[in-house]
């Protein structure tokens, strides 16, 4: 009797160590909303994507055109500064076969090659920033800070938002 009394014991430890296990194991992360390029019920095209985005790009710059009541004499640049803003099309992914045939060196060296690319895009937009932003009045220049901060901080939740979706927090342990 002693023996099977054990037995039970045991046994009813063992579920209890494995459900208190399974509880602590964090929830799979939800999934990307239809509609989204990640979605895995079926990638939502990527121009169709790009397009919503274009969209969404072109209304934002329409309210700032409005809210610093752009001048006649300002068009130009403000026109160069739009121009320099408009989305790349991101370079196709290397074939992971031909990047495995170089060596670790030739590797990053493409991997530098990329980034000096995405540095001298960056480097058109802050000039036509510049342009733009020395051709605003003060008051102009104030809207167009405020505006920037409120779009960046909009952009990191965004993207913490995301990071979140895919990696969620480890659960908090005694």
């Amino acid at each position: 009797m002693k023996r099977h009394q054990q037995w039970i014991i045991s046994t009813l430890l063992a579920a209890v160590c494995s459900s208190a296990a399974w509880a602590q194991t964090p929830p799979p992360p939800p999934p990307a909303e239809p509609g989204h390029p990640h979605h895995p019920a079926g990638h939502m095209d990527m121009e169709k994507w790009q397009e919503k985005a274009r969209e969404r790009m072109a209304k934002r710059q329409a309210e700032l055109h409005d809210q610093l009541k752009i001048t006649a004499a300002q068009e130009g640049v403000w026109k160069a500064f739009i121009q320099s803003m408009e989305p790349k099309m991101p370079p196709k992914p290397r074939d992971p076969q031909e990047m495995e045939k170089l060596n670790s060196v030739e590797r990053m060296e493409k991997n530098l090659d990329g980034m000096r690319e995405h540095q001298a895009q960056m480097q058109t937009r802050l000039t036509a920033m510049k342009n733009l932003y020395a051709a605003l009045n003060p008051e102009q220049q104030k809207i167009f800070d405020e505006q920037h901060k409120r779009v960046k901080k909009e952009m990191q939740d965004r993207m913490a938002k995301q990071m979140m979706r895919r990696d969620p927090p480890a659960p908090d342990r005694p």
